[in-house]
């Protein structure tokens, strides 16, 4: 795409248009997107509420770019040098694979993102200090993902064989060695199915199922946090108990442990792009951390796969679902 043909998408319909107060005046904004999830999705809907809230209003002179959203893996690189050929004000990512392509696009442009861990995947220096042009959230889902094997052999006592969804994109083979060695401290064995397309995700289940695995555990990706309905109908047709991270368990899965996303979005990220629009630099910005994690269980499904979860389980949960 052209810059001029871009620039003409921004005053478009296509795209959504903020202000906010204390804004240059006569200054317009633009931000570009490199997102796997749909625009809709409840925790881009909160950051956008939380921008009006702040004084940010649709119409005036702040763009964002509908196009970043509901990407597929291979289409993040040629969008970021689509966006920063325009001259975007920020670049906005969630997940390893959006930010390294902004990062491969520009080293000027401040980049925002919010994935699983920042310093360990390279993007920034440290969390205090991030240095260069990029700053945002580490949401430590993968710090989590022997927490979420620990609670679903807690919610099922009596299963030895389980089954991990992972991304090699995100985990590494430490970490899935890691977990793989704790489950069988734990006296269970554990089974492990890497994905890298969402094509992949509904045969890896029925495998994981036909192999004998009686509960799976997902580990923390984008991909596949955000077909969780692929997963969801999966589980329910094989009655398979399954911990989600953050959201999963309010759409029908049984078990759900970490972070919120809607609100990291509105607590956090949406204050970080509020500094970097009003000027801010990207290396003035220190990377955040989640300091809420909810365990959320399902008791609607618990009864419909036939799970009966622990009662010291329960007495744990932040929220259950009945």
């Amino acid at each position: 795409m052209k810059r001029r043909e871009f620039i003409t998408l921004l005053g478009g319909a296509a795209f959504v248009s903020l202000a906010a107060r204390a804004q240059e005046v006569g200054r317009t904004y633009r931000l570009g997107g490199l997102h796997l999830s749909p625009r809709n999705a409840p925790w881009h809907v909160a950051l956008f509420e939380e921008l009006r809230r702040s004084g940010f209003i649709v119409g005036q002179n702040l763009f964002g770019d509908a196009h970043g959203y509901g990407m597929r893996a291979e289409q993040l690189p040629e969008h970021a040098s689509e966006i920063v050929r325009a001259q975007v004000d920020v670049i906005l990512c969630v997940g390893d694979a959006a930010i390294r392509a902004a990062q491969q696009a520009t080293k000027t442009i401040p980049i925002l993102g919010l994935t699983d861990n920042m310093v360990a995947s390279g993007f920034v220096r440290s969390l205090g200090r991030p240095d260069g042009n990029t700053t945002g959230v580490s949401i430590l889902a993968s710090d989590l993902d022997g927490k979420r094997q620990e609670i679903l052999m807690e919610a099922l006592p009596g299963v030895r064989r389980m089954a991990v969804l992972a991304d090699p994109n995100t985990t590494s083979p430490q970490q899935l060695q890691a977990l793989e060695e704790e489950t069988h401290r734990r006296g269970g064995e554990l089974l492990i199915y890497r994905v890298t397309k969402p094509e992949e995700i509904a045969g890896a289940i029925d495998t994981a199922s036909s192999s004998g695995a009686s509960a799976l555990n997902l580990l923390a990706t984008p991909l596949l946090f955000n077909n969780r309905q692929i997963i969801l109908q999966r589980a329910a047709a094989l009655h398979l108990p399954t911990i989600f991270q953050a959201e999963g368990s309010e759409d029908g899965g049984l078990l759900a442990y970490g972070p919120r996303f809607v609100q990291l979005f509105r607590d956090i990220y949406a204050r970080q792009l509020i500094m970097l629009l009003r000027g801010t630099k990207p290396a003035d910005i220190p990377v955040e951390q989640p300091t809420k994690f909810e365990l959320v269980i399902n008791l609607k499904t618990a009864k419909a796969i036939g799970v009966d979860v622990p009662p010291s389980l329960l007495l744990r949960a932040d929220e259950i679902i009945e």
